[in-house]
């Protein structure tokens, strides 16, 4: 069973510290309170069975001895057995302290991560997209388009950084604009339902494309959303990719504020993720902000709030490196989640 109720303070070091994703995994090994994750292993999830596989050959294979491990998972975390979203591994925290050596393992929601590398990280590492270049000590959103659709609110009381992770990449999107009309009957569902995640994610992207050809009857050539992102930035060529990677800033900006609203995040909205990072040119066109004020009667508000783009190549994992070496500067529930030998 997981602990329950416990204040959580410190883990033993050397720490493992991972950032699951659908796609790729990404690990450090933190060997002291002074260290900092430099050297970073990314295994690609599709290359390992399971995620013991993917620690065994990428660090105990390696003669890396961890005492304890904090993983961000892209799932929901439910019990001792849990399941990625995007990916067919289970993650077992009991089978690892068993059969690897742990002492003591934590699992959070990947962008409870990111929110902590929202607080974590200074302004050399993000890139202002809109809005007055300040971030203030107010609470904060992180949100990212990558295998799915990250979100998690940051909230700063009492001088402590509390990060709030939820599923809200799957709240409802719907059109608003003409072209909207024509595209939305074209999109793939889930069970009848457009999520912000159908839209704002590598799949959205095809998904997006592939509508866009379909209403205007070209067939649709790219196959990835690579190939989208590389023909459909200002200045490309290909009108259908142009207008996709227009509407998925569009898109995006709509949700970002929302989010902001929710959260009241006067301290800024921050875009996480590869496809946040490579589609900076089309974010900075005026799509992306415009949609992210156009929240009338609050307006005024949106204005004054500044969305940022986190240039920090592995992010997720200073935000977790962070908290292993200063765990009293973050209120986190270990409630169901936390497992020790």
């Amino acid at each position: 069973m997981s602990e329950k109720n416990m204040i959580h303070n410190a883990m033993p070091f050397p720490i493992l510290i991972g950032d699951i994703g659908g796609t790729n995994a990404r690990f450090a090994v933190l060997e002291s309170v002074d260290d900092t994750p430099d050297n970073y292993i990314t295994a690609q999830t599709a290359d390992y069975a399971t995620i013991d596989d993917a620690i065994r050959t990428c660090i105990l294979d390696k003669g890396a001895r961890p005492k304890s491990a904090i993983l961000a998972v892209a799932a929901p975390i439910d019990g001792d057995e849990v399941d990625l979203t995007n990916c067919p591994w289970i993650v077992r925290p009991k089978t690892m302290i068993a059969e690897m050596g742990f002492e003591e393992v934590l699992l959070v929601n990947d962008f409870e991560a990111q929110a902590l590398a929202v607080a974590a990280l200074g302004p050399e590492h993000r890139q202002l997209i809109g809005g007055p270049n300040i971030a203030p000590v107010l609470s904060r959103v992180a949100l990212g388009p990558g295998t799915g659709l990250g979100v998690a609110g940051l909230i700063h009381a009492q001088d402590t950084w509390v990060p709030v992770p939820g599923e809200g990449g799957h709240i409802d999107m719907g059109p608003r604009s003409a072209r909207d009309y024509q595209i939305f009957p074209h999109l793939d569902t889930i069970e009848g339902r457009i999520s912000g995640e159908q839209l704002l994610c590598g799949r959205g992207l095809m998904n997006i494309y592939r509508a866009i050809c379909a209403v205007d009857g070209v067939e649709p050539v790219l196959k990835t959303p690579a190939e989208i992102t590389a023909n459909g930035l200002p200045g490309g060529e290909n009108a259908q990719a142009c207008e996709t990677v227009s509407l998925f800033s569009t898109y995006l900006g709509r949700i970002a504020g929302d989010l902001a609203l929710i959260f009241m995040a006067h301290g800024g909205v921050y875009l996480a993720g590869g496809i946040s990072l490579r589609i900076i040119p089309a974010l900075k066109m005026p799509e992306f902000r415009a949609a992210f004020e156009d929240k009338a009667p609050h307006t005024h508000l949106l204005r004054d709030i500044p969305t940022y783009v986190i240039t920090h190549p592995m992010a997720a994992l200073a935000g977790l490196a962070d908290y292993a070496c200063n765990p009293l500067r973050f209120g986190i529930s270990t409630d169901g989640r936390y497992w020790r030998a």
